[in-house]
């Protein structure tokens, strides 16, 4: 089965497509404004979506996951990209930045405590988020689980992943120098940061392509080549994120404060065979998480359009509606 198919059999599950009621630019400081867009009812349940990357911004088919005539639905693009600014720019752009435009956005919005719906990368800022204010937090969804460990970046940039996929990963290294290799994200941050365009571009791609291919259990382990502009900000944005090790103070930090939102629900919605989070950190998580239901989806990788991952984070999100309503 190939990817185009998948995702056609992914969106059976979600709910017809939404335009926002509301969309407009919130000026967070440091020169940036970030975007953000409100759907479905707006006296509705409030949860507020959390996209992966950092950098991949959040699309039209995430508003799909909630019944609109139930949730309203906040979706944004976290600093430097999407349709945020300054594109691609990683100045005054950390972990602690994010945390504080999300209370920002909820705030402007006039939102006292929501839900927190987040995957990968998303799923790593909703539990910071939810552990910097937890009286904020509703309840916690979260998919592909990452927790910024050195442990997970050496699985998917250290040749973990690789040997897997040892065709993909040969394009993915191939552009560095062999005495490079043994530093891979701090060889593509160089080139990354170069000021040459045409150079960051080049490997922006193929940072994101080496990401993307693996992403569905689909996969033939080829990844179609995006825009050159979105390609760049993604890698920049992810890249600039690992190398300072998510702007944690140490490794475990996520695990080791998970006595602060101990009492808060939560579902993990988890791919048996992700490719890019392996489900071992979804277990770790779980088994800290008393509150938490770890749900793993067989056969599926990675990607929020995996059609079971999609069929489950819609039947959560229907039960918690009913629950809460």
């Amino acid at each position: 089965m190939d990817k185009h198919s998948d995702q056609k059999r992914a969106v059976q599950y979600l709910h017809p497509p939404i335009d926002p009621f509301d969309q407009r630019m919130i000026s967070v400081g440091q020169g940036h404004k970030i975007y953000v867009e409100q759907c479905g009812n707006p006296d509705g349940i409030p949860v507020v979506v959390l996209h992966g990357g950092p950098g991949g911004g959040c699309s039209p088919a995430m508003r799909r996951y909630f019944d609109p005539e139930v949730y309203r639905v906040v979706l944004f693009d976290q600093r430097g990209c999407g349709r945020s600014r300054p594109h691609a720019s990683v100045k005054d752009n950390t972990t602690w930045h994010l945390v504080d435009d999300i209370e920002l956005i909820r705030t402007e919005l006039d939102i006292d405590r929501w839900l927190v719906f987040g995957g990968s990368w998303g799923a790593t800022l909703a539990l910071i988020y939810a552990q910097s204010h937890p009286d904020r937090v509703r309840h916690l969804i979260l998919r592909g689980v990452f927790l910024m460990t050195r442990a997970e970046l050496d699985w998917f940039y250290g040749g973990g992943a690789g040997k897997f996929w040892p065709e993909t990963w040969e394009r993915f290294v191939s552009l560095v120098p062999v005495d490079e290799r043994d530093d891979l994200i701090g060889a593509y941050h160089r080139r990354l940061f170069s000021g040459d365009l045409s150079l960051e571009i080049r490997f922006g791609r193929a940072w994101s392509a080496w990401e993307n291919a693996l992403a569905s259990i689909h996969s033939s382990g080829v990844s179609g080549e995006g825009p050159g502009e979105y390609a760049r900000a993604f890698a920049r944005l992810e890249n600039h994120y690992f190398i300072n090790h998510g702007f944690l103070d140490n490794d475990d930090q996520i695990i080791e404060n998970m006595h602060r939102i101990s009492h808060i629900p939560g579902i993990i919605v988890q791919g048996r065979y992700d490719m890019i989070c392996p489900p071992t950190s979804a277990w770790r998580l779980a088994t800290r998480w008393p509150a938490a239901e770890l749900k793993m989806i067989r056969n599926a990788g990675h990607a929020l359009s995996e059609p079971g991952i999609s069929l489950e984070l819609v039947r959560v999100m229907d039960q918690i509606a009913e629950a809460e309503g």
